[in-house]
């Protein structure tokens, strides 16, 4: 078939004329089922035979199930319908993310000569774009712009937040738009008549449809990008008078620091204090201060140094893992998200799965090096630790060990994991100090590339693994003009894949003129 020829008008069968095709795209929790039971009550109460089928996606967000829907007006010959969707041959879709329409676009499902696309504009991002080390979000104005040259029509809106404001799921909404698209030979009155025959959460269910209806005839708008909002202030600070008084000394350290970088040391210097106390907020100071001292206008550096001197110095360990898990805040949230109500009880188990380094990591530095340095211990730590442990933090027991060990602040100092980080820490500052006096920007460069290292055990390992190949590569065009330019290259093709295919092209790229 030639190109021409695929870019035909399909000519359907005048058999199959009748027939609506009808596909759903949607993830864990958005009620696709419930609203392919809206669709297939609907159709057979206003006289329409319909059969609906489904195709279960992968779980945690890798695929979407496909619900399909064929009807056809009743008669005395049964219909024979199909089971999946064609490429080419939907005459509605509607996708419950936005990513699920683009994917919808991809698969051949939308088309400009048949098809309704229904599509709710928020994002619940896919497990391929949380694994990026860098920014994996995908570009939604894409995804936008391709659903207009895509599709015959497009109704588009934030169908998810409108749901939410009636105290609904998306499913509501999208039937909704549905109706609103009239798309189908049904009448809105019909269409919430469906929504009563189902029998539960009904008026909620009605609320979120009438928003949805309202909300697709509106249509989306695609406003430029909005400036940040700021963040809210902080909490003032509590506690003894000596440490206020301690805390606001520092504070005026940071407020006489120059430029921008004064408002990024003051939020480094509330992470620092939060993740140890007041005298490691102190450190955090004393080593902004020394690179301040050395800088110059603009003061890029110092900014910079503010921002990840904080993220170096609050580190993810044992100690502040199990502090995070046992915040209130953390409750509080997980209770919102999961729609707990007095007096509803809440079951939370976490997982829990230390490496032997994190083990050995929380040993004195002495004695966790020996034990780091013995492949026998390694090993021993490894089999009694190393196991997958589901721990239930709704009781006692459970709870009151992960908050002892949150509690551990003042034992952190002395870890061999302390002394890893610290080191590793002066080090990362002195390569880049040591660019500052022939090559600013390149300083600024190697202070940027801290953003590698993050997160916690195998994650973490991976990112200094990264940074240490981008330190290599940017010793070997040190001496160039554009070694900044070659720092950030580096530093970006890092951040692509996790697995670092990107990093070694890179690279090799060097090496072949270095």
């Amino acid at each position: 078939m030639t190109l021409h020829e695929a870019l035909e008008p399909r000519h359907t069968d005048p058999a199959l004329g009748q027939i609506i095709k009808l596909a759903v795209l949607a993830v864990g929790g958005q009620g696709g089922g419930v609203l392919t039971g809206w669709i297939e009550d609907l159709a057979r109460a206003n006289g329409y035979a319909c059969q609906a089928t489904s195709v279960a996606g992968v779980a945690q967000r890798t695929g979407a199930t496909v619900y399909y829907i064929e009807m056809c007006p009743a008669s005395d010959r049964e219909p024979v319908f199909s089971l999946m969707p064609a490429a080419g041959d939907v005459d509605i879709m509607i996708a419950a993310e936005l990513m699920e329409a683009g994917r919808s676009i991809i698969r051949g499902f939308v088309t400009p000569d048949r098809t309704t696309l229904i599509a709710s504009t928020h994002r619940a991002l896919a497990v391929s774009e949380k694994m990026v080390p860098g920014d994996g979000i995908a570009n939604a104005a894409e995804v936008l712009a391709a659903a207009e040259v895509a599709a015959q029509r497009f109704i588009a809106a934030d169908f998810d937040a409108v749901a939410a404001r009636n105290g609904s799921v998306i499913s509501a909404t999208l039937f909704g738009a549905l109706a609103a698209s009239q798309s189908l030979p049904f009448g809105r009155a019909a269409f919430e008549d469906a929504i009563r025959a189902g029998g539960k959460g009904v008026e909620p269910s009605l609320r979120a449809f009438a928003a949805g209806f309202d909300a697709a005839l509106a249509g989306v708008t695609v406003a430029a990008p909005s400036k940040p909002v700021p963040p809210p202030a902080a909490d003032a600070p509590r506690g003894p008078a000596a440490l206020l008084r301690d805390w606001e000394a520092l504070t005026g350290r940071g407020n006489a620091l120059p430029g921008a970088a004064a408002e990024m040391a003051k939020a480094g210097l509330r992470k620092v204090v939060t993740f140890q106390d007041i005298a490691y907020g102190a450190e955090y100071m004393a080593r902004l201060e020394g690179i301040a001292a050395r800088d110059r206008a603009p003061f890029d550096l110092t900014r910079e140094a503010a921002k990840y001197i904080a993220n170096a110095m609050s580190y993810d360990d044992v100690i502040r893992v199990a502090d995070l898990k046992t915040r209130g805040q953390r409750f509080d949230r997980i209770k919102g998200e999961m729609g707990v109500k007095d007096p509803q009880l809440l079951h939370l188990t976490e997982f829990m799965h230390p490496r032997a380094e994190e083990i050995a990591g929380m040993l004195p530095r002495a004695m966790g090096a020996r034990v780091q340095a013995s492949p026998v211990w390694m090993a021993r730590l490894d089999r009694w630790f190393n196991k997958g442990r589901r721990i239930r933090t709704d009781g006692l027991f459970a709870f009151g060990l992960l908050y002892l060990l949150g509690g551990m602040k003042g034992w952190r100092r002395r870890t061999l994991r302390h002394a890893e980080e610290m080191a590793h820490l002066d080090q990362w500052l002195a390569r880049a100090m040591g660019y500052l006096d022939t090559n600013y920007a390149l300083a600024v460069e190697v202070i940027r590339c801290r953003r590698l290292i993050k997160g916690y055990s195998d994650t973490h390992a991976r990112g200094l693994s990264k940074f240490d190949r981008v330190m290599e590569g940017i010793a070997l065009v040190a001496a160039r003009d554009d070694a900044a330019d070659w720092a950030r290259r580096l530093r970006e093709a890092a951040l692509q894949d996790e697995e670092g295919k990107a990093l070694d092209g890179a690279l090799a790229t060097i090496r072949s003129f270095a």
